[in-house]
C-alpha cells in the first residue's frame, strides 16, 4: 500500500481572541484513512524505558527514566509513537506535527540528517518530559540541535500561562514564537513565522547562531533586508499556491472578512485578529472547512481534482482542539475535543485531562481493516457512506452530529458543575463523577455512528433500486 503523506492544518487561538477566554490549541492530522486511531494512555512512572528506538525512522536517544503521564493519538500500527495530541499530568498540551518544508537553498547549507529527529517521535519525547509550554519548545530545541531534523515540522505547546509555536529550518535549526493573547494564528504545510527578535526572550526562542548562520550561507543581507525567517529558511513554490495559500486564504476569510488577501499571493498576516471572539463551535466549523457551496467546493461539485486543498478532507485520520481554562481545575480545565477521520462528516467528543482510561472501542483497535469493534473504524464507516453521494448524506450526518455536539456541550455544562461542587471535599468522587460521564459521552457516540450506519444503509439501498430497478412487467 502506498504511504500516504502526513499533511495537516494547524489553527491557535490565544486567550483574548477566544469566546470563553481559554487558550486554544488546534490540528488535524491528515495522512491516511487507513491507519486507524487509538487514544493511548501513559501514568506517571520513575522507572520509564531510558532511550527511545523509533519504529517508523532511524531515530533514537537516550530518555530521563522519569517520565509524566499522558494521553496519545497514535495510529495503530506504532503505539508509542506518532502520539500526536495530548495533555501531560501536569496539564500541558502538545501537538505534533504539522508538516513544513525548507528551502532547497536552506538545506544545501544544513542538510536535514536522515537518521535525525523526524515528525514519528517528537512527541513522545518531549511532552512525557516537559513542566511547562516553554519548556516544551527548550526540550525540542535541544534536541533539533543535538540530533538534527529529518524533515521539517511546526509544533504546538499550551499550558495555563503560555502558547508557543516552534517551527524547524532545514537540518539544525529553529524558531519558536510565544502566541499572542488577542490574536489568533492559522497555518497549512508551510512554514509562517517571519518577524524575530533575538533580545526579546518573552516572546521568541530560536536556535543558536539562526540570524548568523542565515547570513554566513547568503539566505539574508542585514545590510539590505530586515531578517525575514520564511524568506530566509522556509520553501515557497507554485505547488503552495495551491496546496497551502488557499487555506491559510480560506480561514483568514472565515474569522476576519475584513482581510482582503489575494490567495495567490504570501502576504497573509502571520497573526491576526478575529471580526468576533473564536468559539470551539466556530473552529469546529472551520476544520471542516472545504470552499462550502463555492465552484472550489470538492465535494458539493463531485470533484476529487480540485486545485484548492480543503482543510476537511477524507483521509484526515483525527482533529483535536486541545483547550485550556486556566480558572479551572486541570482535570476538567484542560480538555481536548477530538474527531475521528474527516472532520466534516465526523463529531467532536470530549477528551478530559482527568480521565482516567477510555472505552475498549477507543484504544484497541489493531488493523487497517473495517471492524465491528472499535471506534475509529465506526465513525469512518458514516463518512465513507457520506462520500458515497455527498449530496444526499452529508446532510443526514451533518443534522445528527450537530445535534450530539449540542446535547454534549449541554451534558458538559452540567457535569463540569457537579464536579466543580464537590471536587475539594470529595476529589475521588468527583473523578469518578468525570470518569462515568467521559464513558456515557464516549458510549453513546458509537451507538449514534451506529444508528447512523444504518439509516445510510437504508437510504443507499433504496437508491440503488431506483437506478436498478429493471421493472415493466
Amino acid at each position: 500500500m502506498e504511504k500516504l503523506p502526513s499533511e495537516c492544518t494547524t489553527i491557535i487561538v490565544g486567550e483574548e481572541m477566544s469566546a470563553d477566554g481559554s487558550r486554544i490549541v488546534a490540528r488535524s492530522s491528515d495522512f491516511d484513512a487507513m491507519q486507524a486511531i487509538n487514544i493511548e494512555v501513559h501514568k506517571d512512572t520513575i522507572f520509564g524505558p531510558e532511550k527511545f528506538i523509533a519504529k517508523d525512522s532511524r531515530f533514537s536517544c537516550e530518555l530521563p527514566s522519569e517520565a509524566l503521564g499522558y494521553t496519545a493519538l497514535p495510529d495503530y500500527s506504532f503505539p508509542g509513537e506518532w502520539g500526536s495530541a495530548g495533555f501531560n499530568s501536569l496539564g500541558v498540551g502538545m501537538s505534533s506535527t504539522e508538516t513544513i518544508f525548507s528551502s532547497t537553498k536552506a538545506l544545501q547549507a544544513d542538510p536535514y540528517v536522515e537518521d535525525g529527529l523526524a515528525e514519528n517521535c517528537t512527541y513522545n519525547i518531549v511532552l512525557p518530559y516537559i513542566h511547562s509550554a516553554r519548556e516544551g519548545v527548550e526540550r525540542l530545541g535541544m534536541l533539533i540541535e543535538k540530533y538534527g531534523s529529518a524533515e521539517g515540522f511546526g509544533i504546538s505547546f499550551i499550558d495555563n500561562k503560555e502558547t508557543w509555536y516552534l517551527e524547524n529550518a532545514c537540518g539544525h535549526h529553529w524558531l519558536a514564537c510565544r502566541m499572542p493573547k488577542d490574536q489568533y494564528f492559522v497555518t497549512g504545510n508551510q512554514s509562517r513565522f517571519r518577524e524575530y527578535d533575538p533580545y526579546d526572550k518573552e516572546n521568541f526562542l530560536a536556535s543558536t547562531n539562526l540570524l548568523g548562520f542565515a547570513e554566513k550561507h547568503h539566505l539574508y543581507d542585514p545590510k539590505k533586508e530586515k531578517f525575514d525567517f520564511h524568506k530566509a529558511y522556509a520553501r515557497d513554490e507554485k505547488l503552495d499556491t495551491t496546496y497551502n495559500y488557499p487555506r491559510v486564504w480560506g480561514l483568514q476569510q472565515m474569522f476576519s472578512p475584513a482581510i482582503h488577501n489575494d490567495v495567490t499571493v504570501n502576504t497573509f498576516p502571520v497573526f491576526a485578529k478575529a471580526e468576533k471572539p473564536i468559539s470551539i463551535s466556530d473552529l469546529r466549523k472551520a476544520f471542516r472547512f472545504h470552499y462550502d457551496n463555492t465552484s472550489h467546493d470538492p465535494y458539493l461539485n463531485n470533484n476529487p481534482h480540485e486545485p484548492y486543498r480543503p482543510v476537511s478532507i477524507f483521509r484526515t485520520t483525527q482533529t483535536h482542539l486541545l483547550q485550556v481554562r486556566k480558572e479551572l481545575p486541570k482535570e476538567i480545565g484542560c480538555l481536548g475535543y477530538v474527531a475521528f477521520g474527516m472532520a466534516d462528516l465526523g463529531v467532536f467528543l470530549p477528551v478530559y485531562q482527568g480521565v482516567r482510561h477510555f472505552p475498549e472501542a477507543y484504544t484497541k483497535v489493531s488493523s487497517n481493516k473495517a471492524d465491528s469493534s472499535s471506534a475509529y473504524w465506526t465513525f469512518r464507516k458514516v463518512m465513507t457512506l457520506g462520500m458515497v453521494n455527498y449530496n444526499a448524506y452529508a446532510p443526514i450526518i451533518k443534522e445528527t452530529y450537530a445535534k450530539l455536539e449540542a446535547e454534549n456541550d449541554q451534558r458538559q455544562k452540567e457535569m463540569e458543575a457537579a464536579y466543580l461542587s464537590i471536587y475539594k471535599t470529595s476529589p475521588m468522587q468527583a473523578l469518578d463523577l468525570l470518569q462515568n460521564f467521559s464513558d456515557s459521552v464516549l458510549n453513546h457516540a458509537l451507538d449514534v455512528a451506529r444508528e447512523l450506519t444504518e439509516e445510510l444503509f437504508t437510504r443507499l439501498t433504496a437508491d440503488i433500486q431506483k437506478d436498478y430497478l429493471f421493472h415493466g412487467a
